[in-house]
């Protein structure tokens, strides 16, 4: 265990849970032979960080993007590890650009990742999507990941890539045993090909829970006790037969035990790369997909692209703009019999959009053939980022779409699960609403219209 001490400042608070498996890509198989479960590591250098430790050495000012899901949204590792550095290196500045969207994996991370992460022109790009990337099929993890780490080569070689895997309740037994599940062991596959480092920062979590001195999940009340087993300085949350309380849900860490072992294995990871080879860019090889997702776009939808009762929300009159603004822009909110019907050419096409209390039925129609979707689920209490799928693998030629809101009732309450239910049935005004609100279409191609 590390004997520096870290301290335990953060709040207990943490980000709503968010569904772990959204309609990104809802076909799933078992692992190809081509990914098979491997064997698991704590961390592995591979062709290290050259660049961004050089910088630090040098004292100069870094930028560290965290592209990634929930986990990594919270106020956990990715602020601690933020800091870690800051104090490694004095006489460096350390600057963050927080790229993290929770419920999301490596899916929209490729369409995204230009927007809300290589923007910052970061140093280092920390990408974190195993636990969301959990029921994507190993073909779409490897176009993902791979346009993730192409897109962010061919914009700067200079940037230093590390993939970070998190953990949940149902994988921390077969990681205690030595293996990884299938998302991560395909991650590793991309992280080979690309000489790219990569961390798990749940294997000594799930190596305690196989010895008894942690829990993963537990509603158990938490009581103080000394944390000098985890070498920490300040005392550590338990439960009442003195096991460490990994989080609530079994999935998002609390910031006093979770995230603060998660920092622990990162650091471990960070100082065994230190002693870096020489700086220098990185090639990019022949790609492991030829039908990779490099080449995945996110633009903006112009009005002219819609018709019928909607407006376009703004953050200076509408706070669930406001809300969003920095990851969708601009925001409409489509009401029933409101449409949205463009061309484009390319062989994949979603739309960026929020899922709320007051989502409804649409009507899809993509070269000719009609479908219906409910932009609702079980989680719908609240409003979060979404992705609504329209086509993959497509002909690359162009395809007309329409997207029409309809004006049909939606039996909200048989939806809803749990707290969510609860809450229906406690406010239903807030789900007395029908609207769709969409602000960006994603498309490995681009509009013709």
């Amino acid at each position: 265990m590390l004997t520096r001490c870290i301290p335990l400042y953060l709040s207990r608070s943490i980000l709503p849970i968010l569904a772990l498996s959204l309609l990104l890509n809802t076909t799933t198989r078992t692992m190809a032979q081509d990914y098979p479960l491997r064997e698991a590591a704590a961390f592995t250098p591979r062709d290290g960080l050259p660049n961004f430790f050089d910088k630090l050495e040098r004292g100069e000012t870094v930028t560290i993007a965290y592209l990634g899901g929930s986990i990594t949204a919270q106020n956990g590792w990715r602020v601690l590890s933020r800091e870690w550095f800051q104090e490694q290196y004095p006489d460096a500045a350390v600057k963050e650009v927080h790229a993290a969207i929770g419920g999301t994996g490596s899916t929209l991370g490729v369409f995204r990742v230009e927007q809300d992460a290589l923007a910052g022109k970061p140093d280092l790009l920390f990408i974190e999507f195993a636990v969301n990337d959990r029921g994507t099929s190993p073909a779409n993890i490897v176009k993902g990941m791979e346009g993730i780490v192409r897109k962010a080569w061919q914009l700067d070689p200079d940037t230093d890539i590390c993939f970070v895997y998190t953990l949940t309740d149902r994988e921390s037994r077969a990681l205690a045993e030595g293996k990884l599940n299938g998302s991560t062991s395909t991650m590793e596959a991309v992280a080979d090909h690309y000489g790219i480092p990569s961390v798990h920062l749940g294997t000594e979590v799930a190596q305690m829970e196989k010895e008894g001195t942690l829990v993963m999940k537990t509603d158990a009340p938490m009581t103080q006790v000394s944390g000098e087993e985890l070498n920490e300085a300040a005392a550590l949350p338990t439960d009442e037969e003195g096991r460490i309380i990994f989080a609530k849900d079994g999935v998002h860490p609390y910031p006093e035990t979770g995230h603060v072992l998660y920092l622990q294995a990162l650091v471990r990871a960070m100082e065994a790369m230190r002693p870096a080879p020489e700086p220098h860019p990185h090639a990019l090889p022949t790609p492991m997909r030829e039908d990779n997702w490099e080449k995945a776009n996110l633009f903006p939808i112009p009005e002219s692209y819609l018709s019928g009762p909607y407006v376009n929300l703004t953050a200076e009159q509408d706070k669930l703009a406001q809300r969003f603004e920095n990851r969708m822009t601009p925001l409409y909110r489509l009401e029933p019999g409101a449409s949205l019907n463009f061309k484009f050419t390319g062989t994949k096409l979603m739309l960026y959009d929020l899922r709320g209390p007051d989502g409804t039925w649409l009507e899809i129609t993509l070269d000719g053939e009609t479908t219906r979707k409910l932009n609702m689920d079980k989680y719908c209490s609240y409003h979060r980022l979404s992705i609504l799928p329209i086509g993959d693998n497509l002909e690359n030629t162009e395809h007309d779409v329409t997207i029409r809101v309809l004006d049909e009732p939606v039996d909200k309450g048989e939806i809803l699960e749990g707290s969510n239910k609860q809450d229906f049935l406690a406010n239903p005004e807030k789900y007395a609403d029908a609207y769709w609100y969409v602000g960006a279409i994603l498309v490995v191609g681009e509009p013709t219209e």
